[in-house]
């Protein structure tokens, strides 16, 4: 028999995925059940391009 998942851990594994741009989302199981859920999120920045000088 297929164990039936909380709609509520659903619906926040969906929310933070939909807020997350750079990052991970880990979701842990103990006997079948959702117990926790991690999120490791990146804040990236664009490179500023150093100026080439030629001699």
């Amino acid at each position: 028999m297929e164990k039936q998942i909380d709609q509520e851990k659903i619906s926040t594994i969906v929310s933070t995925l939909k807020q997350l741009e750079y990052g991970c989302v880990t979701v842990t199981v103990h006997d079948g059940e959702i117990t926790q859920i991690d999120i490791t999120e990146k804040k990236r920045f664009a490179l500023k391009k150093k100026a080439v000088v030629k001699k």
